[in-house]
């Protein structure tokens, strides 16, 4: 414990070369050391959450540029081991901070407390009364404001459902949320004075994982993708239970090479307009990478240069690789060159301008 002063700056120091910390957000980092907002019981994201022991390998964690998983199944025993909250890593929470964009006298609404770390540098920066954190989890609520207090800071830390925001201390000059949305919820926009931003991941099903700048005018919020990031989901945003796969469906076909784009942010984006509801990751088994498709109803697909294997009513893979032929005539445009529109007609994703909506 005695030598984390010097653990904090040389992460603090790594961050700043990478250019993930600008300079007016260091003093916050360094008044406000990140072990103060970790447990002790944490976990370590790897192919599944594994336990931290007690000594330097969690002093090791919590100085290194690594989220860290503080919560297990929403905190019910006996579940099977999902991560559920977490302290996302220094370089994510310096750079989204940075493209809070934040100046003295803003206000901050910040969706998704944690454990309380963000809204303490936030608290560092602004001053305590100008931040108001919500958290859905009245456990973590709890713990997140213990720790903050501990800090010495004073935000109001709000138990509530962050879809709905907290219209008490609106309006706000930037809202950020750290956990992704399926959609911008109004009330964030409504809550959000003329001429604010939204900052937001942004998860939908096809692997996507968007951060949203989204400026407010006129009851609209408006902007783009400004990078990649990978949050839990907002709870009342978490997708439908899958259906299950009838495997008597197996339809086998040779296998294919994957194309790299097919994992880029800019047509995890674009799919995620054009085939709504088709999930896709990818990883490897027994040694040999390989992509998962599935619909949610049933339908599903496997797929390795080795063979194809496409399950239920639907042919995904011929789906997804038609779709992605029309992006690469698109130009393969870059996750940068889509923007997002909010307002009372719904959300929509547009291509290089609002003009031109992805559908």
């Amino acid at each position: 414990m005695t030598h984390w002063p010097q653990r904090q700056a040389a992460l603090l120091d790594a961050l700043a070369a990478s250019g993930a910390l600008p300079s007016d957000w260091r003093p916050a980092f360094e008044a406000v050391p990140r072990h103060q907002f970790i447990p002790q019981e944490v976990w370590r994201q790897e192919a599944s959450c594994v336990p931290v022991e007690a000594g330097d390998e969690w002093w090791s964690l919590v100085y290194s540029d690594t989220p860290i998983v503080t919560q297990l199944d929403d905190g019910r025993p006996g579940g099977p081991g999902i991560a559920t909250s977490s302290n996302s890593k220094p370089s994510l929470v310096a750079r989204m901070l940075g493209a809070l964009d934040v100046t003295e006298g803003h206000r901050v609404l910040e969706i998704g407390t944690g454990t309380g770390w963000n809204a303490a540098l936030l608290s560092a920066r602004l001053g305590s009364r100008r931040v108001t954190t919500v958290e859905v989890d009245q456990d973590v609520a709890a713990e997140a404001e213990k720790a903050i207090r501990s800090a010495g800071y004073s935000p109001r830390v709000v138990h509530a459902d962050g879809e709905q925001g907290f219209a008490d201390d609106a309006p706000y000059n930037r809202v950020i949320a750290t956990c992704s949305v399926r959609r911008v919820p109004p009330a964030w926009i409504e809550q959000t004075a003329p001429g604010g931003f939204i900052l937001a991941p942004l998860g939908l099903d096809f692997w996507s994982g968007a951060l949203l700048r989204l400026r407010v005018a006129d009851g609209t919020a408006q902007g783009r993708a400004v990078g990649g990031v990978q949050f839990m989901p907002m709870r009342s945003h978490r997708p439908a239970q899958d259906a299950p796969v009838d495997d008597s469906t197996a339809r086998p076909s040779p296998g294919a090479l994957v194309p790299e784009t097919l994992a880029s942010l800019g047509f995890a984006l674009y799919a995620s307009a054009r085939l709504p509801g088709i999930a896709m990751t990818q990883g490897q088994h027994d040694g040999v990478p390989q992509v998962w498709l599935w619909d949610r109803q049933g339908s599903a697909a496997t797929v390795t240069d080795r063979e194809v294997w496409q399950y239920g009513p639907r042919d995904l893979w011929d789906e997804v690789t038609e779709v992605h032929a029309v992006y690469i005539r698109a130009g393969a445009p870059a996750a940068e060159e889509f923007g997002v529109t909010v307002d009372s007609g719904g959300q929509r994703l547009w291509l290089r301008s609002p003009e031109h909506p992805v559908v």
